[in-house]
């Protein structure tokens, strides 16, 4: 008897290896498809993420699978992973040059991780890159000369005295900095150029495969007009453009970058000196604490300078600190008073301060955690 069921299972293993074929050779067409899209978007210069045939679509494969007996979740997470493929094989084709009577796109400290990406982005879309890293200064006239857009990608402590020591550039050049703090720099540029500034804040790292989908907040500086070409090129690779104030940008970064960096680094510390075994803490880990731990992890895989910069670049953040520090004494207090009745009335006030946002975040990290799961080994 169990011979036969033996049988039968490699039967139907069989199948589902034949279906699994099926489903190569149809993702092997799809990808062929998206390159012949990503050749006419190159051609016509359409963004390479458009979010609403995306959502379009998705809704249609939903409503389509859930009439076929098929868990639409599923249909959904499919498809949202091949077209992150996509996007990829895309980027890959190039991009439409927006402005083609600009010059050269001079990227200073190209050689570092951001920079390379930019000067990629610019070289796929036919812009003429030059590279001013901190051994060509001796060149830096001659590789400015008559630039188009000049781009300032180097650690926050030293941006501001990079850009003073720029050499002059032509009056309607574009000059831009990537670094995550914006008073600063802005004001350094305006103080230098009195062509097009503007300051840009790519709100990720320099390992993604695609914009298609990121944020670069956008703090204007003068002459706007003059840079539109810049923005739209940026759209064109996929990016979401958010506009704001230089004050209102740094403020926001002080809790979502600064302070988040900063807890995440005392709590790698906590876990050192409490002698925490990672792999004992990774086999007790639910997928959300796993997730969490892996962005502690993350952090330390990574240039201490960078983080450094970032926290300690913020005007604010000692008193941000001090602010954090007072509440999680506060709560403290009520551990050490075994006060729950406080903890869960001050845990309902936080919870309807974050209203709405609650059930979506937790919808959201819910699909996050089931990726995580996925990926785990052992």
């Amino acid at each position: 008897m169990g011979e036969i069921s033996s049988q039968a299972l490699e039967g139907l293993r069989h199948k589902i290896d034949e279906v699994d074929q099926e489903l190569l050779h149809l993702l092997r067409r799809r990808l062929d498809l998206v390159a012949d899209v990503g050749a006419i978007k190159h051609k016509e210069g359409v963004p390479i993420y458009a979010p609403a045939r995306e959502a379009s679509m998705l809704a249609k494969r939903r409503a389509e699978a859930e009439a076929m007996g098929v868990p639409p979740q599923l249909v959904e997470d499919l498809l949202r992973r091949m077209m992150r493929e996509s996007y990829v094989s895309e980027k890959d084709v190039g991009f439409k040059r927006i402005a083609t009577d600009i010059g050269p796109v001079v990227i200073v400290g190209g050689a570092g991780k951001l920079g390379s990406l930019f000067a990629q982005l610019f070289t796929l879309s036919g812009y003429e890159v030059r590279i001013l890293d901190k051994e060509d200064w001796g060149d830096a006239e001659t590789l400015c000369a008559g630039a188009g857009a000049v781009v300032i990608s180097v650690p926050i402590a030293l941006t501001e005295a990079v850009i003073a020591r720029l050499p002059p550039l032509p009056p309607e050049c574009v000059l831009l900095d990537l670094t995550s703090v914006k008073q600063a720099p802005l004001a350094a540029m305006l103080k230098v150029h009195a062509g097009p500034v503007l300051g840009l804040h790519p709100m990720f790292g320099p390992d993604v495969s695609s914009l298609a989908k990121q944020v670069v907040v956008v703090c204007h500086g003068r002459q706007e007009q003059s840079y539109q070409w810049l923005l739209e090129q940026i759209r064109i690779w996929g990016a979401r453009l958010h506009e704001a104030p230089a004050a209102e940008h740094d403020q926001a970064m002080q809790l979502v970058q600064a302070m988040r960096h900063f807890t995440a680094f005392v709590y790698g510390v906590h876990l050192k000196r409490e002698h925490a075994d990672l792999e004992q803490l990774l086999q007790f880990s639910s997928p959300i604490y796993r997730l969490e731990l892996a962005m502690v992890g993350r952090l330390f895989a990574q240039d201490p300078a960078l983080y450094a910069d970032i926290i300690f670049a913020q005007p604010d953040a000692l008193a941000r600190a001090r602010h954090y520090l007072a509440r999680y004494q506060e709560a403290l207090a009520m551990l050490e008073r075994g006060d729950k009745a406080a903890f869960c009335a001050e845990f309902d006030e936080v919870a309807h301060w974050f209203g709405d946002f609650a059930e979506q975040f937790r919808s959201e990290s819910a699909n996050m955690l089931m990726v995580a799961n996925d990926g785990r080994v052992g």
